[in-house]
């Protein structure tokens, strides 16, 4: 946890020439800037702020909120505020392993599944894999983190046809895109990228406020003519970006 409270940081917030909640964000921003706080430290809490520099919980919060908001911090809720890394990002142009792009950047993968059922397809999903409405299909949600911060919720349905196995598969050791790639090698791909307003269950899955963007990337893969897979990928907007090269 850092330290604050010596009196020339105290002294910064009693008479100062910008308001008192811009004060702490230099103040914070400083720490990172100069790397006394490196990516992933813990920032100070609001209590903390309050006791140490002597401002209000509004100007701590307000501060920390607008701190998040520019992507200087991570504010995990339940957990705390950590000094953000550079951006994940994923490339919008092709369909990779979540898994991989979070080990490239030198980061530890996990993942957690929230759903793993079969169940009737309702007329959208139905119409997106080619069956009929209410037929069979395989329905996973799981959410991977990168060092232990959640930064995509993956929704996906699956055709039974395809991949009747799918269930069966232990997908903490292994991701459902490396799993259904051998299964179904992906010869077309369609993305749809769009922001959006988190759903409430969404926002508890990813650990964010409801009031934080979100972007999100809606997948239908096929091998030869049939369709294997629709998928919707959230990712929080503070935490992650998309990036394409055209040639």
């Amino acid at each position: 946890m850092a330290v604050l409270g010596r009196r020339s940081d105290r002294a910064v917030f009693d008479d100062g020439p910008v308001p008192r909640y811009e004060a702490v964000k230099q103040f914070i921003r400083s720490r990172i800037e100069s790397g006394e706080w490196p990516p992933h430290h813990r920032i100070p809490s609001e209590n903390d702020i309050v006791a140490d520099l002597g401002v209000s919980r509004m100007t701590a919060n307000r501060a920390l909120r607008e701190l998040a908001s520019e992507g200087a911090i991570t504010r995990v809720q339940g957990v705390g505020s950590f000094v953000a890394a550079h951006k994940g990002s994923t490339a919008l142009l092709e369909v990779r392993n979540i898994a991989d792009e979070i080990r490239e950047r030198g980061h530890r993968h996990t993942s957690r599944t929230a759903l793993m059922e079969e169940e009737q397809a309702s007329p959208e999903i139905a119409e997106a894999l080619g069956l009929t409405t209410k037929a069979r299909v395989f329905h996973s949600i799981i959410v991977h983190a990168e060092n232990d911060v959640p930064i995509q919720i993956e929704d996906r349905f699956v055709n039974p046809a395809i991949c009747p196995n799918y269930l069966e598969q232990d997908f903490a050791s292994m991701t459902p895109n490396v799993y259904l790639t051998l299964v179904a090698p992906i010869t077309r791909t369609e993305q749809i990228v769009e922001a959006v307003q988190p759903k409430p269950w969404e926002c508890k899955l990813l650990s964010i406020s409801r009031g934080e963007p979100c972007l999100m990337i809606r997948r239908r893969t096929w091998s030869e003519t049939a369709n294997v897979t629709v998928a919707r990928l959230v990712y929080p907007g503070t935490r992650y970006r998309l990036e394409g090269v055209s040639q």
